[in-house]
């Protein structure tokens, strides 16, 4: 996801429809066994428009995964938007990252599916996703300092270790924490996490 950090394209419909196709394609048969012509036939366009709209199969997989980052950024504001205290916004973002890498159907589909082809793009191909998420949390955490009166600090490492957390749980969720419900990865983040604020 090189460009993960980036704005979102200008809209077009067709482009869309292109991504949604794709989406779908994914969902249900896993990249490695899908190809363009599949994305078109459920598209019910050509091969040339996929190619024109969007790229190869690597580029549909990329596009695919970075609308997916732009609506959980829109997914963790909204979630988190009127919440008083940069504790509670920390709690409920975390909820939502954390259900929504867990039950995501292609995220987490492709993770079930073929966790050889996600694990690239979560670990050694992570880089620029990881930068934008975490910029995205210490953005976040340095308006909170702000506006709460806070002593104003740089907040990267802790949102690092927070992105690095979440992310770990997706890699490998056996663990002695249970998370299966949003109150036990509430409980988790108040005990664990919070704290890291007062670094």
């Amino acid at each position: 996801m090189a460009r993960a950090a980036a704005a979102a394209p200008e809209p077009d419909p067709l482009r869309e429809k292109v991504l949604d196709a794709a989406r779908e394609q994914f969902i249900t048969f896993g990249v490695r066994r899908s190809t363009v012509d599949d994305v078109a036939k459920r598209a019910r366009v050509s091969r040339v428009t996929v190619y024109r709209r969007v790229g190869n199969k690597d580029q549909l997989v990329q596009e695919c995964l970075l609308r997916e980052y732009r609506r959980f950024v829109a997914e963790v504001d909204e979630a988190v938007a009127e919440l008083p205290t940069m504790e509670e916004r920390l709690v409920e973002g975390f909820v939502v990252l954390h259900r929504h890498l867990r039950d995501h159907p292609l995220i987490g589909g492709l993770m079930r599916l073929e966790p050889e082809f996600m694990l690239p793009f979560l670990t050694v191909d992570s880089g620029p996703a990881f930068l934008a998420m975490r910029e995205y949390l210490a953005t976040r955490l340095r308006r909170a300092q702000r506006t709460e009166g806070r002593p104003e600090s740089d907040p990267t490492p802790v949102a690092e270790l927070m992105i690095r957390i979440t992310v770990s749980f997706l890699l490998n969720p056996v663990s002695c924490f249970v998370l299966e419900e949003d109150d036990q990865s509430r409980a988790f983040v108040r005990r664990y996490l919070v704290p890291l604020l007062d670094r």
